[in-house]
This record gives C-alpha cells, sequence and structure tokens, in this order.
C-alpha cells in the first residue's frame, strides 16, 4: 500500500525549445551542437543532469537558498564534482555505504559510476534515468565568427575566433526520464530526493544560462505517475501520445514554437491507467 513517502513508478518528458542557442555542443566536433547523421539534434542526458547537480552544488546560488531551506546541506553534496578526494569516498564506501548514500543526493538519485574494488555493494545505477534528447526535426546549425576588440596574441590589436559562435537556429526537443523505485532500497533514495529534483526540473535551464546557450527552455515538463511502485501502463505509449508532431514537412528544419503541435494531456483510455499527470512547468 502506497503512502506518501513512497516512490511511485514515474514517466517523465521534458519538451525542450531552443532558439539560436547551442544547447549541447559536441567536443568532438569543435563544440558544434550534436547531430545525429539524419540531421536531428541531440542532448545528451549527462549534459542535462549536469545542470541540476550545479544548483544543489551551488549552496550560496538563489535556487538551492531557495528550495534547501528545509533541508540538511550535508545531506546534498554532489559526487560527480571537482575536487572530490577519492580516499575520503573510499572511506565512505565501507562497510554498507551508509555513509556514502546518506551524504551523496546524486549519488542516491542518479547512482555512481565511482567503481570501488572493495565495495562489491556499491550500486552502479540510480532511481532516476534520463534518456536522449532528440529534436523532432533536422536542425539547422549556423555558425558566425567571434571577434574581440582586445588582441589575445602578440602583436595583433584584434581578437578573432572562426566559427566560434555555433547554434542550432530553431529546435524543439524531447527528453525522457524514468523513475525506478526497484533501486530506491539500495541507494538510499527517498521521496524527499525526488520531491526536490522535480522542483529542479523547471530551472534548470533558465538559472544556467550561457553565452551560446541564452534561450533553451523547457516550455512542458511532463511528470506521469503511476497507480504502483511496479508501474500502470506502458512508458512508451504514454511518451508517444505527449510527443509533439511537427506541421507540414517533417524532414525540414522548424522556424518557430507554433510549427509544432503540441499535446496538452493524455487521453482518456490512458488517463485511466495513471494515478496523475503533471506539468512541472505550471507549478509554483
Amino acid at each position: 500500500m502506497a503512502n506518501n513517502d513512497t516512490i511511485m513508478r514515474a514517466t517523465g518528458l521534458l519538451i525542450i525549445e531552443v532558439r539560436d542557442s547551442n544547447p549541447n555542443g559536441d567536443p568532438d566536433r569543435e563544440s558544434d551542437p550534436r547531430q545525429r547523421p539524419d540531421g536531428k539534434g541531440e542532448i545528451s542526458p549527462v549534459s542535462f543532469k549536469r545542470k541540476l547537480r550545479d544548483l544543489v552544488e551551488d549552496k550560496t546560488g538563489q535556487v538551492w537558498q531557495t528550495l534547501g531551506k528545509e533541508l540538511k546541506a550535508d545531506q546534498f553534496v554532489i559526487l560527480e564534482s571537482r575536487g572530490r578526494k577519492r580516499d575520503e569516498i573510499k572511506k565512505e564506501l565501507q562497510g554498507d555505504g551508509q555513509a556514502f548514500k546518506t551524504k551523496y543526493w546524486d549519488g542516491r538519485v542518479f547512482g555512481n559510476t565511482f567503481l570501488e574494488e572493495d565495495a562489491s555493494t556499491t550500486v552502479k545505477t540510480g532511481v532516476v534515468q534520463f534518456g536522449l534528447g532528440l529534436s523532432l526535426a533536422p536542425i539547422d546549425i549556423r555558425r558566425l565568427t567571434n571577434t574581440n576588440k582586445a588582441g589575445v596574441e602578440e602583436g595583433k590589436d584584434r581578437g578573432m575566433a572562426p566559427m566560434g559562435y555555433r547554434v542550432v537556429h530553431h529546435g524543439v526537443y524531447c527528453m525522457p526520464f524514468f523513475v525506478n523505485p526497484s533501486m530506491a532500497h539500495k541507494t538510499g533514495c527517498t521521496k524527499q530526493d525526488i520531491d526536490l529534483l522535480l522542483k529542479l526540473i523547471p530551472l534548470a535551464y533558465t538559472h544556467t544560462r550561457s553565452y551560446v546557450r541564452p534561450m533553451v527552455e523547457i516550455r512542458h515538463a511532463w511528470y506521469v505517475e503511476h497507480k504502483s511502485p511496479l508501474g500502470s501502463c506502458s512508458d512508451f505509449a504514454l511518451i508517444d501520445v505527449l510527443t509533439p508532431k511537427k506541421k507540414g514537412d517533417s524532414n525540414k528544419p522548424s522556424e518557430q514554437w507554433q510549427d509544432y503541435d503540441v499535446p496538452s494531456g493524455l487521453p482518456g483510455e490512458l488517463q485511466g491507467k495513471i494515478a496523475s499527470i503533471r506539468d512541472l512547468m505550471t507549478e509554483p
């Protein structure tokens, strides 16, 4: 029987709009926006989770100061951070690893890849998994040369970075994510951890804007909770009906948000199979 502290299985889908921004650069292609051979754009799960981690790690930042008021900061440390001390983490992993589980929020939620030969019970997969973000249509990548009035090279009175500004003109990406309660008892993940995640998702892009990523925004963040921790319907069925459809030629890049038919919810037959559906972007 579920109670208020039970983590229910859930299916999520982020609908992300990109305007003249680079949502995720590819280091193998000089930081071009990631793109598949068929022309569609990609956003890696790692890049999105990094933004969530950064918001929790910055304990003096506005996001944590607002969302973390009732939380113990020393129980919401980020494992995947620069400067971590391997020897200290090895000690935290000793025995049942409870010290490790209590300390690291991202370890509890996303699992961890901190492989330790002496920690056979260390969990390698987490309660929440984000999938690949994929654009609904091919993307048009535009490249510009950056200039700097002050030169950075000796003997030059100005600086130039040929093709240094690489952005997607317009795109709508869909990124699924899944909550699997079966891993919670291994990672130490609690409903409080999941509740924090759901509050962070709407802030992921608006509070981590950058020079090449000024206009990336989650338009919808669907969160569908199943009727039990085991699940009550197909993840794929939910994702398929919540995914926008491009109007006209789907093989041509879009120009604006209005180029898509965007679902506003679930049809009746699926609505009856789930406990609730929320759009996290509409919540205070």
